[in-house]
């Protein structure tokens, strides 16, 4: 049976919570589809790991993941990953792979004053890939790079316990502010899919500037590659699932959070 014959399953992957942005923009766009979100809590922050150990690790959980549940595609929801572990995955399963890249095109291209942030966990900033994207699609723009260690770890304690860290959202601008040509940076790219969480409180404190991350291009890519199999949409809503990988159950805050985004927790 292929997806024009039934409602196709797409796994949605990350190590936490980061899922959750990427998997709210297909859904927004693709309504009908029937998404699997894992969080893979027992190798949470990826963006700290060495790449290596890193390619090694997650093979290892998608292929557990999809040994227990059948899936249409995976959507690697997680730049710091991408980056690294694309080529491996795609060489190794027989369902589309659609990853997740840092927004470096599109910024340039709206950016009027070629001067744009990169917010992104140590190990975007300090991979090839994302040097490559920016020679590639902005060489006449100043780009001032934040990798962050403590926001993605900031989202997880929001979203899991509810704990609030203005000084997080705090340090995350001046560390912008540090930079000579700051005051001209007019948009920030959001290079790790956990940030478009706390965009709102990102953007209180570094007002007056375009945000942009990479889910609403992800969502499209997806709509491409099932429309491409042949796949159309039905007026049927899909169902949303949780799986967690380390972790046995959500907590009470991350509960109510999924509640209010029709996530249930999958028996899986």
């Amino acid at each position: 049976m292929t997806v024009r014959d039934r409602t196709p399953r797409i796994v949605i992957f990350d190590s936490g919570v980061g899922s959750l942005s990427i998997g709210a923009e297909i859904h927004a766009l693709l309504p009908s589809l029937d998404l699997l979100y894992v969080m893979d809590r027992g190798g949470f922050p990826y963006g700290l790991w060495q790449e290596q150990a890193l390619v090694e690790h997650i093979c290892q959980k998608v292929h557990e993941v999809l040994r227990a549940q059948s899936a249409d595609m995976l959507v690697m929801a997680c730049n710091s990953a991408s980056t690294a572990v694309l080529p491996a995955l795609r060489e190794q399963l027989s369902i589309p792979v659609v990853g997740v890249v840092p927004a470096i095109k599109p910024a340039a291209a709206q950016s009027r004053s070629r001067v744009i942030g990169l917010l992104a966990t140590p190990g975007t900033v300090a991979r090839p890939y994302t040097a490559k994207l920016i020679a590639d699609f902005a060489p006449d723009c100043c780009v001032i790079p934040v990798g962050s260690a403590e926001l993605a770890p900031a989202v997880e304690a929001l979203f899991w316990h509810g704990d609030d860290a203005p000084q997080v959202w705090r340090g995350i601008a001046e560390q912008f502010h540090c930079h000579p040509r700051a005051a001209e940076m007019d948009t920030v790219v959001l290079a790790c899919t956990h940030f478009p969480l706390v965009k709102d409180q990102l953007a209180r404190q570094l007002p007056k500037l375009a945000w942009i991350d990479s889910g609403q291009a992800i969502a499209r890519r997806v709509q491409q590659l099932l429309l491409g199999q042949g796949w159309q949409p039905t007026p049927v809503p899909g169902r949303q699932f949780l799986r967690l990988l380390g972790a046995r159950e959500p907590s009470e805050v991350l509960s109510q959070r999924l509640g209010e985004r029709g996530i249930v927790l999958s028996g899986h």
